[in-house]
């Protein structure tokens, strides 16, 4: 290793934080779905910033509204209107209410009007939706206030999205945590109805139910398009709101704008984040209009949410995607990176949608694959022993996950 990269891991010990594993490398350059390090080596990128990097490194279109953004404003704060802002939610809205088929070519739209409040996180993005469904919940439920979520989710690392978080591993070293949350099997419905219809004291009356399409952390364990529409057809029955979590599956990464469109339902509140600012630090919670007019002045807040900056790369972000019909793109690398991990030795099932997969392996080699695929230019990534989870760039190209796939093709048979 440089000296270059021994400083920056010497500044990284001694200063930051030890939350986080580091892997032995320092990016320093990108360019569509490819890294490059501090000593001028190349990866092909199969992670994305974790999700976050959704129209490749350095998209020159979301770095020319950068660039023109940082030259004239950067920050004056929620008290006053601003450019970009309100374009970039009316994009929003046209997005959610966007219908597709089942593998997620567009066909029409319901219609629907969504405001947004802009944050700067996932985490922050999911604070906001149960805060509107407690605000529901108050006012059309006479105080219902409890929330139903999913084992295996992950909705974020404040106290209160963690509360959300079905996995008990996130929960340790950090009680009490907030209450009000119960978490049943995905795809059960006769335990969400259970959950639903007969809370226990310590959730009280349930006010919401709160899902990823596809839990990302969990180990890309998708929802059935059938206990999706459950689980609206559930919550219009009992008035109460349903939440999709689309942090991680939103904007084209399971190839049509938002997850849940691939079954055929909408939602009463969507959080947002990663994807939709190539990696800008940008987040966003959307309410339909008669949830979202609940909310008023003093109930929620963000100093930096939807400032100039993340304004102009989110707008600039959305219309790239729209320009180059990234969604039909996805459709087809998505199928084409599912079919190469399939053949994979040890595979024994992918699953996921679009360009969010997992691959399932019969042997515990997840952790060396990813550090080995270091050694031969791939960024990985593994949840747990046997699980690699795949989020690239968006722009990512049959070539470049062939490439991948034979790299790591061998791989495998090295260490299994």
């Amino acid at each position: 290793m440089s000296q270059a990269f021994d400083e920056a891991v010497k500044l990284d010990d001694t200063y930051i934080m030890h939350t986080y594993g580091r892997l032995p490398v320092e990016f320093v350059d990108g360019d569509g779905a490819v890294l490059t390090d501090v000593d001028g080596k190349r990866y092909l990128d199969f992670l994305g910033g974790i999700g976050s990097v959704s129209m490749g490194h350095a998209n020159p279109k979301v770095a020319d509204a950068l660039k023109a953004q940082v030259g004239r404003l950067w920050q004056v704060g929620n008290y006053f209107y601003e450019e970009n802002r309100g374009e970039l939610a009316h994009m929003l809205s046209d997005l959610l209410s966007t219908t597709t088929d089942e593998h997620g070519h567009v066909t029409g739209s319901t219609g629907t009007v969504w405001k947004s409040f802009f944050s700067n996180s996932g985490a922050e993005s999911n604070e906001g939706a149960l805060k509107v469904a407690r605000r529901w919940g108050e006012k059309k439920l006479d105080g219902a206030s409890g929330i139903v979520t999913a084992r295996q989710s992950f909705h974020g690392r404040t106290l209160a999205t963690l509360s959300a978080t079905g996995q008990d591993v996130f929960h340790k070293s950090f009680g009490p945590l907030p209450a009000g949350f119960v978490s049943v099997p995905l795809n059960d419905a006769d335990a969400l109805r259970e959950a639903v219809e007969h809370p226990s004291d310590e959730t009280g009356p349930v006010c919401a139910v709160m899902l990823e399409c596809v839990q990302g952390e969990g180990g890309v364990w998708p929802a059935t398009a059938e206990y999706l529409r459950f689980v609206r057809d559930l919550c219009t029955e009992k008035g109460i709101v349903l939440i999709i979590d689309e942090v991680q599956t939103g904007f084209f990464r399971c190839g049509a704008p938002f997850s849940y469109q691939l079954a055929g339902i909408e939602p009463d509140v969507v959080s947002m984040a990663k994807g939709i600012a190539c990696g800008f630090p940008t987040g966003a919670v959307a309410a339909r209009r008669e949830l979202a007019d609940l909310m008023v002045p003093g109930d929620h807040g963000s100093t930096f949410g939807g400032n100039p900056l993340a304004a102009a790369a989110g707008r600039a972000t959305v219309q790239a995607m729209l320009d180059e019909g990234i969604g039909e793109h996805v459709i087809r690398t998505g199928a084409h990176l599912a079919e190469r991990l399939a053949a994979l030795p040890h595979v024994i099932e992918v699953r996921g949608h679009g360009l969010m997969r997992g691959a399932q392996l019969d042997v515990p080699i997840a952790t060396p694959l990813v550090d080995r695929g270091l050694e031969a230019g791939l960024v990985l990534n593994h949840i747990g022993d046997s699980i690699l989870r795949f989020l690239p760039p968006l722009v990512v190209s049959e070539a470049q996950i062939d490439e991948m796939a034979d790299k790591l093709s061998s791989l495998i048979d090295e260490l299994a």
